[in-house]
């Protein structure tokens, strides 16, 4: 599902204007996206979390050159899904 779509869901279930939801839900993203940057995760009950993962430094080759590189440590952003969130996808299939 892209953006436009949940846009046009949202929408459509609330009978608000779609420039409006649009707005709304582009604010959301960018303010998940600016708690993550300064590193404080986002908690939505029922749904999930937007967390940040801490990965260590690694070596990894690249074996067309039969080299060895270092990965520097690093963070990422990541989802975790609630547990209820996880039982109805379960369930749906």
């Amino acid at each position: 599902m892209t953006k436009a779509e949940i846009v046009n869901e949202v929408a459509k279930a609330t009978g608000i204007e779609k420039t409006q939801v649009q707005t709304v839900v582009e604010a959301f993203m960018e303010t998940v996206k600016d708690s993550l940057s300064n590193g404080n995760p986002v908690y939505l009950r029922g749904f999930g979390s937007f967390i940040i993962k801490h990965r260590a430094q690694k070596a990894a080759r690249n074996i067309t050159q039969k080299s060895t590189l270092v990965i520097p440590a690093h963070d990422i952003p990541a989802f975790k899904p609630a547990k209820v969130f996880v039982a109805s996808v379960k369930e749906s299939k």
